[in-house]
């Protein structure tokens, strides 16, 4: 990822912000505000940007962004439930339209079985409530790849979010069937047998 790239994105989301008038919060943990600075690095980007959180610690997170110990517990830092706690904090203490997290381990340490180096989880939460959420695992690449890369997604989320929801898929019509018109019958005549009185005898 080249600098250019990053920066060519933030342009782009920020003049879709200021189209339809949407404001930006940042929760970072392991970029450690690399999103926020890619995006106040563009000129202007105080009508769409408010704050970023930095919140590295697992204390941060719970102080700075309302994040419950339960789940940092239950599912630690690196995982789905903690970007999405993340996203919503920093959406309700910024009082913004959109807000992004990200949480991962950029290495080289801090790795387990389960959460390898370059796993990374984003969230952003809109104010209409719509969230998204992503799991990128993009290997030990090196710490400032997986740093530089992590922003790179966040931008796009951000965008994806800005757009606005999608239009819901139109229903496929049914091929119309032509009626065939009934053809009036007649009446069926059901032949009645009179019955013929016996005479009686003289």
């Amino acid at each position: 990822m080249r600098g250019s790239d990053a920066r060519a994105l933030a342009r782009s989301l920020l003049d879709l912000c200021r189209m339809r008038k949407l404001t930006i919060a940042t929760a970072e943990s392991c970029t450690g505000g690399l999103v926020a600075g890619a995006l106040t690095d563009i000129p202007g980007s105080s009508d769409v940007i408010d704050r970023g959180f930095v919140t590295y610690s697992n204390d941060a997170k719970r102080a700075m962004l309302g994040v419950k110990a339960s789940t940092l517990d239950a599912f630690g830092a690196v995982s789905k439930e903690t970007a999405q706690a993340m996203a919503i904090g920093a959406l309700e203490r910024a009082g913004v339209d959109l807000a992004v997290s990200i949480t991962g381990i950029a290495g080289p340490g801090g790795a387990t079985p389960n959460k390898p180096v370059g796993l990374v989880h984003f969230a952003v939460a809109a104010r209409d409530g719509r969230i998204l959420h992503r799991e990128c695992r993009f290997g030990a690449l090196g710490r400032g790849v997986v740093r530089e890369r992590s922003v790179i997604e966040a931008l796009r989320m951000l965008t994806e979010m800005a757009r606005g929801p999608k239009a819901p898929a139109p229903k496929k019509r049914e091929p119309a069937v032509r009626a065939v018109p009934r053809v009036a019958r007649a009446p069926r005549r059901v032949a009645v047998k009179r019955r013929v009185p016996k005479r009686k005898g003289k």
